[in-house]
Formats: structure tokens, C-alpha cells, sequence
């Protein structure tokens, strides 16, 4: 883990501006449009006073970082050149991409509201942009644009940050000189819904030995899955994001992390309703844009990157995954729950795969997977038969929400709310 290298300084713009690009801008004065979120009633407060200010520290480049390197100049991507041996069906190389993950920030205070300013120098064909995320008891955000000022729904007590550079060719460069952040408090909200699920087309990742969006090397039969946005993008080693993916007949699941950005398109978070989508708000909420184009020729029957769509693919099961997990043996439609837009106690799985049980001991049926780093939503727990693990010997049977179960010996630790007797 990073240790924290952010930095407090005043917010002010650099005497560059005239040479640089100003990315992200604090968004004018007035108001934020009311919006549901999650499914309850956001209600809007007068804007608090700034709670903190902090600059990002660009000099700091390591393993948790993907495809940047930092150069006299500014941050730069490492590589600008869009990978051949993916970009026909890997839509996160179909430019180059390049993200400076963070450590997470602890605030004086809750807040719901970050802002950034991005001073950078940007060529045709190249972008720029600043992803905040925060934490809740539930666990992380989804990762937003801080450009106009990302509003949580619940007030986040740390916040972190990444700058993801993107270029369509060698040719097209950026420069990043400085990320300032801002944080107060705008708006209160209720409580959270159970998580959305959506039945999707799924296929397989495969691409061994090649690196994800977030710089996993692939390895034989891995357990991850890759969804059309970085706004679920978990960072290597984390199920910070984490779905359900199950066959269509539910008798088998996985619970996996989201490492790789894809089937398709990257800015399509198709499982958040038409206000919070990024891109495609006109199609309805849960049908991702690729099956859109393909099953009725929506957008030209294309991708965001002008590619003819050649299947309806809503998210990518890596080999382990597919084969092991759900015992695919071809393409198909799966039913899929998005973890993190749902509230109550999660367990992280320490130790992995672990195998999900229709009961709390080892002779009963195995219902399919949860990866290692899954954050799996816990119901409560029973007493069954007792196993040792790598965190304790215990009886104790955790009861998820799929109405399986796992025993309490792999989970590494629980977060979310105090987990009852079932």
C-alpha cells in the first residue's frame, strides 16, 4: 500500500495558465440539479465552507501506478502507443492509457463534495482528467470526474485520487504539471437499495500475459472480470470493486474483482441510472451500449471508438472465471450484481478461490467461486462444521447474500455494519 504523499498547499492557478491547459475547473457558482441516487431522494444543503485543500504529488511513480512516468517536465505516459495485440477487442487499447493512483487522503472532516483543477499541456488525439473516489462504512465510491465537482451521496471520510492520461497515437502527448484538490460539503442523502444486478452477454478475456487497466499481468486461469468503465475499476490486489456474476439458472457463481476496463467501450457504466451515466444516457438503465448496437444497430451499430460491435458483450470473464467459476464452456448471457451500488457488511476474501457452498460445511454441493480480494456482501452467520484457515480455526459459516455460504476461516477482515446471527 502507498503511504500518503499528498501534500497541502494553497489553491492557486499557476502563472503557466497562458501555456497550459486547464483540465478540470471548478464548476460556477449555483445550485446542483436535485437527482435521486441509488434509488433514494438526494436533498441539497447550502455549500460549507472548503474542509481541506491538497496538491497531488506527480514525482512519485510506483507499482501501483499504470503506464506513466514522471519527466522533467510533468507526468507523462510511459508509452503512448496503443497496443496492437489488443486493440481489436480490447477497447481500453484502442488508445493508450496511462493511470497515477494515490494514497487515499484522510480529511479534517466528512465531506461530499471534491473538486480538482488540472494545469496540463495536451496535444490532439489526448486527454487528461482527475477520478476522485470516497469512503463510506460501505466501502469505496464508484470513481467520478472531479472536473465539475463529484458529489457523493453519503458524507466520505478519505478520499483518493487518480490521473488517467489517455492518446490515440504515439503523436498525441500530454503533460500534467499539477492537480489541486478541494473538499466541503454540498448535500445530504438516505439510505442505500440492495445491489442492482442485470442480466449481460459475457465472454471471455483470455489474453494471457497481457496487463489490464489496471496493471495486472494476466495469469492462466485468472479470476477477474472487466467492465465497459473505469468508474469501477478496482486497483490491483482489491476487490474494492466487486460483482456477482451467475449463470442464468443460479446454480453457479463467481465473486469477482473488476481489474480490466472492457467488453468494448470504457466510459460506459451502463448498470447506473441515465443521470449518473457517463456516456449513451438515452438507453435504459442496465443495457450496456454494445448490445445496443449490435441487437438494433443503436450508435450505427458501433462502439465508442468507431469499431463495428461483433457481439452484444456487457462485461469479460477472465479463463479461471469462466471455466471455473461458472463452467461456461461457450459465450453467454449471465446474471450480474454490481456490488458496491448496494449497502450492508461485506467480508474480503483473504485467500482464493474459495469455494462457495450451498451449506455451512465441506460436504455440501459447491455453488461456484469467490476470487481472492472479492468483498462479498455477508447476511449473517451460523455455526457449522469447524475448518481451518489462514485467519483462525472457526465454526463460524458466513450466509451471503446469494443465500450461500463461506466459511469465516478465509475472510481476511469485515467492514460495513456489525454482521448478526442468521
Amino acid at each position: 500500500m502507498k503511504v500518503a504523499r499528498c501534500r497541502v498547499r494553497p489553491a492557486v492557478l499557476a502563472a503557466t495558465l497562458s501555456l497550459a491547459l486547464i483540465v478540470a475547473l471548478v464548476p460556477a457558482a449555483g445550485p446542483v440539479p436535485a437527482a435521486p441516487t441509488h434509488g433514494t431522494a438526494l436533498t441539497l444543503a447550502p455549500a460549507a465552507p472548503t474542509v481541506d485543500r491538497w496538491s497531488i504529488d506527480l514525482s512519485v511513480v510506483d507499482g501501483d501506478d499504470v503506464n506513466v512516468r514522471r519527466t522533467p517536465a510533468g507526468l507523462r505516459l510511459r508509452d503512448a502507443r496503443p497496443s496492437p495485440a489488443r486493440a481489436a477487442r480490447s477497447p481500453h487499447s484502442a488508445a493508450a492509457e496511462g493511470i497515477l493512483l494515490t494514497a487515499p487522503r484522510t480529511l479534517s472532516r466528512p465531506v461530499t463534495r471534491v473538486r480538482a483543477e488540472v494545469t496540463a499541456r495536451t496535444a490532439p488525439g489526448a486527454t487528461v482528467e482527475a477520478q476522485v473516489r470516497g469512503w463510506r462504512a460501505s466501502g469505496w465510491t464508484e470513481w467520478r470526474s472531479a472536473a465539475a465537482g463529484a458529489v457523493f451521496d453519503r458524507p466520505v471520510t478519505r478520499v483518493q485520487t487518480r490521473v488517467v492520461l489517455t492518446a490515440r497515437d504515439a503523436r498525441a502527448a500530454a503533460t500534467v504539471t499539477e492537480v489541486q484538490l478541494s473538499a466541503d460539503s454540498r448535500a445530504a442523502v438516505s439510505a442505500t437499495i440492495p445491489a442492482r444486478t442485470y442480466r449481460v452477454y459475457a465472454t471471455r478475456i483470455g489474453l494471457v500475459g497481457e496487463t489490464t487497466a489496471n496493471g495486472r499481468i494476466v495469469q492462466p486461469r485468472d479470476h477477474f472480470v472487466a467492465l465497459p468503465s473505469r468508474r469501477g475499476l478496482a486497483p490491483q490486489n482489491s476487490g474494492d470493486y466487486t460483482v456477482r456474476v451467475c449463470t442464468t439458472t443460479g446454480s453457479r457463481c463467481e465473486y469477482a474483482p473488476v481489474w480490466d476496463v472492457g467488453p468494448w467501450n470504457t466510459r460506459d457504466d451502463y448498470w447506473n441510472p441515465s443521470w449518473v451515466r457517463e456516456n449513451w444516457k438515452d438507453l435504459p438503465q442496465g443495457r450496456p451500449e454494445a448490445q445496443a448496437a449490435y441487437q438494433s444497430g443503436y450508435n450505427g451499430g458501433r462502439d465508442q471508438f468507431g469499431r463495428t460491435v461483433l457481439n452484444p458483450a456487457g462485461i469479460d470473464l477472465a479463463d479461471g472465471t469462466f471455466w471455473d467459476g461458472l463452467q461456461l464452456t461457450t459465450n453467454a448471457w449471465v446474471d450480474v450484481a454490481y456490488l458496491w451500488t448496494g449497502g450492508g457488511s461485506r467480508g474480503v476474501v483473504g485467500d482464493g478461490p474459495l469455494n462457495i457452498r450451498s451449506g455451512a460445511g465441506t460436504g455440501y454441493a459447491v455453488r461456484g467461486l469467490a476470487a481472492r480480494y472479492a468483498n462479498v456482501p455477508i447476511e449473517c452467520y451460523v455455526t457449522g462444521q469447524s475448518v481451518s484457515g489462514p485467519y483462525r480455526t472457526t465454526t463460524r459459516w458466513n450466509r451471503l447474500a446469494s443465500g450461500q455460504y463461506v466459511s469465516h476461516a478465509y475472510i481476511s477482515a469485515v467492514y460495513g455494519a456489525t454482521v448478526p446471527r442468521c
